[in-house]
């Protein structure tokens, strides 16, 4: 008899956690591992491995789970993915695998996120293997970014036994595992040893480089690099511009993040990065950002926070899951509502003027498109605010690369493989779809490392080691 619904995962008790930043769900133990996978129907099609975007061989993983063979399910999975212990944690599988999920038609789908984790956490407690590297290819790659597709193209590209050099504008590795996910969603010792097991595959980093600006990409290849990969993602904040904005206190989710995050302001004063968070906060946005950041704040000491969304709950982006724990933990939702104007009070913001909204005919993204309500404005009063309504590319790399065609919107023109107009040079992730998953990201960096290695083989020829 097949279990309907899925092995429940444990979790801190939301009264307890809002005071503290550490991870939220605990993880499967073995057992409840291994019921899970006794879900799982073992498809000879397999549907949710077209929902996987790296393709792991999902039915084989989860049987090596219900058999016990932890050790040849993250093999398997990591013959995939290089970064199963991020992926188990936020990647939005809910849309993605476990939508195509056969048991999901009927009952709860496979959840196949918490046992991806699960296997991935195992490793790390019990010893973890160094993917083979072929022979030296005699190619050398540069990486811009050290991101989730930038991190798996160099991976991929250093297994077929190319040298690979990943150039990072921080000073830490990680990009947005680092500077935008907080640490009770994905821990950032979890981030640091998957970059450490690239590094034992022999990838070099170099930090505190500023491709653009300390270095451009014509630069690299006059240095030796026979192909360039651009993983610089999107993390230029988008503004809502309306008057106020510039009030003092008013952050967007990227400054306020990357302080919590990367920088460790919820460490203060033990890290010297303070980050003023007042008695209420209004965060504007509705997808994983918005909630990253309305509960960040909250861990931070605000009394109230509140999340203003133009359209419905239905039409969130964010994880149903994120949702979900920012309700235990007291975030405050306004839907329908849109800011129009921020009041301040001696230059610090005081409150946020909305009007209400009624939602008409879909837009080009397919929501419903928000219409406001003449003479409906209200305020929300907020001593914080916090702007989570999505991020652009940043026009450095483009800019300082000729023949490098860019969208009206900033974003690098590629193809499906993350070929570029400029010969060599390939990118993927943020940098070409805009602000989107990690999951997706690392699909494109993938694709891009098989591109990179045919391109070389075809451009130079048959390997030189």
């Amino acid at each position: 008899m097949i279990r309907p619904t899925q092995v429940p995962m444990r979790e801190q008790d939301p009264k307890e956690r809002i005071h503290n930043f550490e991870e939220v769900p605990f993880g499967y133990s073995p057992e409840e591992a291994i019921a899970e996978a006794e879900r799982c129907l073992q498809c000879k099609r397999a549907p949710c491995i077209a929902g996987c975007p790296v393709q792991i061989n999902i039915p084989k993983f989860i049987r090596e789970i219900r058999e016990g063979n932890f050790r040849a399910a993250i093999t398997t999975i990591k013959e995939t993915n290089n970064l199963p212990a991020i992926c188990g944690r936020v990647c939005p599988q809910e849309t993605q695998c476990q939508a195509n999920c056969t048991l999901g038609k009927k009952y709860e789908p496979v959840a196949i996120g918490r046992l991806e984790r699960f296997v991935a956490d195992w490793e790390y407690a019990n010893g973890v293997e160094i993917p083979v590297v072929s022979d030296p290819s005699g190619f050398r790659v540069a990486v811009v970014g050290s991101g989730p597709a930038g991190l798996t193209c160099a991976a991929d590209l250093r297994r077929l036994g190319h040298e690979v050099t990943i150039f990072e504008a921080l000073h830490e590795p990680g990009g947005v595992l680092m500077y935008g996910i907080p640490e009770f969603r994905l821990p950032k010792r979890i981030v640091r040893a998957e970059i450490e097991n690239l590094l034992k595959m022999g990838v070099e980093l170099r930090l505190n480089v500023v491709v653009g600006r300390t270095i451009t990409i014509d630069e690299l290849f006059h240095q030796g690099y026979h192909a360039v990969f651009v993983g610089s993602g999107a993390g230029l904040p988008k503004f809502l511009g309306i008057p106020g904005e510039n009030l003092i206190g008013i952050y967007s989710a990227n400054e306020f993040l990357t302080r919590v995050n990367l920088m460790r302001g919820y460490l203060f004063p033990q890290y010297d990065t303070p980050v003023k968070v007042g008695q209420v906060v209004a965060v504007v946005g509705g997808g994983n950002v918005a909630m990253d950041a309305a509960r960040t704040a909250l861990r931070l000491g605000a009394q109230r926070v509140v999340v203003i969304y133009r359209r419905t709950e239905a039409e969130m982006p964010a994880r149903r899951e994120e949702i979900h724990h920012a309700k235990e933990e007291g975030v405050e939702f306004q839907f329908l509502v849109n800011p129009v104007r921020f009041i301040g009070d001696q230059g610090k913001v005081a409150g946020v003027e909305c009007i209400r909204m009624v939602l008409g005919e879909p837009d080009e993204s397919g929501r419903r498109r928000p219409i406001p309500v003449p003479d409906s404005n209200f305020v929300v009063p907020a001593d914080t605010v916090i702007v989570a309504i999505g991020n652009d590319p940043h026009p450095l790399v483009p800019r300082t690369t000729p023949g490098l065609q860019t969208t009206p919107r900033g974003t690098v023109v590629a193809d499906e493989e993350g070929r570029t107009t400029r010969e060599g040079v390939f990118a993927g992730g943020d940098i070409v779809t805009g602000a989107a998953t990690v999951i997706s990201a690392m699909g494109a960096g993938k694709r891009a490392a098989r591109a990179i290695h045919e391109y070389l083989c075809a451009r130079y020829g048959k390997k030189e080691g």
